[in-house]
């Protein structure tokens, strides 16, 4: 990673151009750096990493509507383009929404990938945030990082039971969002992943690796669902398998659909005050190699 200069980038037709205030590195980013993703991306380099942004407008292209310069925003940049880390990115005007003076620029950045893929997780499961949904049991793997935090926290807002795993130093912390059980995964309880109390899954988030179908399988009801969110080669050859044989238990690889209306969602719950991004650290612009060797050490 190199700090450089480059141009301002402009905003072209129903995009804006931002200054930023905050950017969060996910996984992903360093996922890209590492090849993972090839071939699909990078698609050029040099590329500047991370998409989660929070900023001011100053400037928008033709054809926005609703945002003007001066506002305040949390936006997900294009995951092909990248460009969070950076002073200035550009942003679809349909993936950037306002930002309330009640949502720091900290906690705003932190939304788009980790809470939208955790909301479309939980729905993936059936849960329902209008309280029509049913009382399922949720596990939540990996609940310290990124999305199992969040997953915690909007499966309690759906009414849900959630057990959850992750390491010793953050049971206390993940306790605090609201799980109902938590479980040190290194322990021969936690690494079981059965619940203590000993309800049956309706659903898991996924958020690890290393962890076979076959081991969820026996902790799942009768139509039970495996959301895994870092699905690998084997994950969609087994859901496929489970579609063509219509198995009622299944594993379910998903990929986030950022979409406008989640993230005001979102926002909103950050508003209002029912959600919560936990901010691990902070970090300058100056100091972005820290941050994402930070991330890259992250234990959950």
């Amino acid at each position: 990673m190199q700090h450089v200069e480059v141009p301002v980038p402009s905003a072209k037709k129903n995009e804006v151009l931002l200054k930023l205030q905050a950017a969060t590195i996910n996984p992903v980013d360093w996922k890209i750096q590492k090849g993972d993703l090839r071939p699909l991306l990078p698609r050029r380099l040099p590329f500047i990493p991370v998409t989660d942004v929070a900023g001011v407008v100053v400037d928008v292209g033709p054809g926005v509507k609703g945002l003007t310069a001066g506002d305040q925003v949390v936006a997900m940049l294009n995951s092909f383009n990248g460009g969070g880390l950076a002073e200035y990115a550009v942003a679809s005007a349909n993936l950037t929404v306002k930002r309330p003076a009640e949502v720091s620029a900290a906690e705003g950045a932190g939304l788009p990938i980790a809470a939208g893929t955790a909301l479309q997780a939980l729905r993936s499961i059936g849960a329902k945030f209008d309280g029509t949904g049913k009382p399922l049991n949720v596990l939540v793997t990996a609940a310290s990082g990124g999305v199992g935090l969040y997953a915690v926290q909007l499966a309690k807002l759906a009414n849900l039971h959630v057990t959850a795993t992750c390491g010793a130093r953050n049971m206390d912390l993940v306790k605090s969002l609201g799980a109902d059980e938590v479980m040190d995964y290194r322990t021969p309880e936690g690494a079981s992943l059965q619940s203590p109390s000993g309800r049956k899954y309706d659903g898991v988030v996924h958020c690890t690796v290393g962890v076979s179908w076959s081991s969820f399988q026996p902790l799942l009801s009768d139509a039970g669902r495996v959301i895994d969110i870092t699905p690998n080669f084997s994950a969609i050859l087994t859901s496929a398998l489970h579609r063509m044989t219509f198995s009622k238990k299944r594993l379910v690889p998903l990929l986030l659909s950022p979409n406008k209306a989640d993230l005001e969602l979102l926002v909103g719950l950050l508003k209002e005050g029912k959600l919560k991004t936990v901010v691990d650290s902070k970090f300058p612009l100056s100091e972005a190699d820290k941050a994402w060797q930070s991330s890259i050490d992250g234990h959950w």
